[in-house]
């Protein structure tokens, strides 16, 4: 139990970006963050990643180093043909200020660059949460040894399954989008591979996609292939098997990448999320990453929209008295307004996209192949649309996170 005679921290529930990010940020700002994470180390759930410009800004404004973080890509979306549907055009400037328009790396990387730019005693690991209760001027954290933590603030950052939005907002249905990934990553040097690039490619059925990677100063290559799935089917037994029969529909080195991956770099993972909330906060109690907005991979924008989570927190919080109640609910309040709605679209239309790429009836596929080859829609809705959010969002960001010396409970 916090002492009475020291100020009372925010908790901070789950140490992935979401929870890294909020605890790097609110350290940043003059709060007292305390990181808790049910195992015995904070580990990433994958290994393929890519992040665009604003976790960057983030990033650096919370103190990570991200020289050298990934590598930088270019993203076209393409047709089975190789033909371009859409070209994501980011700003010149943007791509000069943030070491590329699109940033391909591998997920523990993220963590390691995080990690390193914990103080000493914020992450806490092997601290199970099993209720939290807002009694007004704290929230008590009981933990699963017996103690207790008299919080400020709880950020629930636990998860798609978080425990923290159930208990605010009660239970909701995962959201099955159908759909699964294989994908994996190679440092081999494959004949046909377009560097620095991410050729997103699509067929009447399947996406195949590669990008860029750089890690621990290696250049490789990450992959995926994405289809309709049936969440009741078992996953395929052979993933490497499975996956070089979809990559093998594509022109170009896809399949020579699948088949160049070690046995262990293989991933697989089921599509879902759940509907967005109109409402992230309640008094003393809110949530950040997929606790609020759980995405499909469509967004390519998960782990950035976490990120952008911890920072836009921790401006929210930055010289808010956390013994003032009616302060820190009207923070959360302004949290939510500027995160919920930026969010909740990245969700839909990640989701949308999906079901137009996989899930048209059989009759209509190539009505709607046949727009993306020959009209603009694909490259104003993608090709547009995306760079132009990317540098709203850079500048709704601001000029990153002040220190204040305010804000103890």
């Amino acid at each position: 139990m916090t002492s009475d005679t020291e100020p009372r921290p925010i908790v901070i529930i789950g140490a992935g970006p979401a929870g890294m990010a909020a605890a790097l940020s609110l350290h940043t700002v003059g709060h007292r963050p305390i990181l808790l994470e049910r195992y015995r180390e904070a580990r990433p759930a994958g290994n393929i990643l890519n992040l665009w410009p604003p976790p960057i800004k983030a990033l650096r404004a919370m103190g990570v180093d991200t020289q050298d973080l990934g590598a930088p890509c270019h993203t076209t979306f393409r047709g089975v043909r190789g033909n371009v549907r859409a070209d994501v055009k980011i700003p010149d400037d943007v791509v000069a200020a943030y070491g590329g328009g699109f940033i391909g790396l591998l997920r523990p990387e993220l963590y390691r660059r995080m990690l390193g730019a914990m103080p000493d005693g914020v992450l806490r690991t092997n601290q199970e949460v099993t209720r939290i209760d807002d009694q007004g001027d704290a929230v008590r954290v009981e933990l699963g040894d017996g103690t207790s933590i008299d919080a400020a603030v709880v950020v629930g950052a636990d998860g798609i399954d978080s425990m923290v939005r159930k208990q605010l907002w009660g239970a909701s249905e995962r959201r099955e989008h159908r759909l699964h990934i294989i994908g994996g990553y190679t440092f081999a040097d494959v004949p046909g591979v377009e560097r620095n690039e991410v050729v997103l490619s699509h067929d009447r059925e399947v996406q195949g996609t590669y990008s860029s990677i750089r890690d621990n100063g290696r250049d490789g290559i990450q992959w995926w292939v994405l289809e309709a799935w049936d969440p009741a089917k078992e996953p395929p037994t052979d993933l490497k098997a499975h996956a070089l029969t979809l990559a093998g529909r594509f022109p170009g080195p896809l399949a020579g990448l699948v088949e160049s991956t070690e046995p262990g770099n293989f991933q697989r993972w089921p599509i879902r999320d759940r509907k967005p909330l109109k409402q992230w906060s309640k008094r003393r109690i809110t949530l950040a990453g997929d606790a609020a907005h759980a995405t499909s991979p469509y967004a390519a924008y998960g782990a950035g929209m976490s990120i952008g989570d911890g920072y836009t927190l921790a401006q929210c919080l930055t010289g808010v008295d956390l013994a003032d109640t009616p302060s820190v609910a009207a923070a959360l309040d302004h949290y939510d307004e500027r995160r919920i709605a930026h969010t909740t679209s990245q969700v839909q239309q990640a989701y949308v996209l999906g079901k137009v790429f996989h899930h048209a009836p059989t009759v209509l596929r190539p009505v709607r192949d046949w727009v993306l080859d020959h009209t603009p829609m694909l490259q104003k809705q993608v090709g547009e649309k995306s760079p132009a959010e990317i540098v709203a969002q850079l500048e709704e960001m601001g000029d990153g996170l002040a220190h204040s010396s305010r804000g103890a409970g």
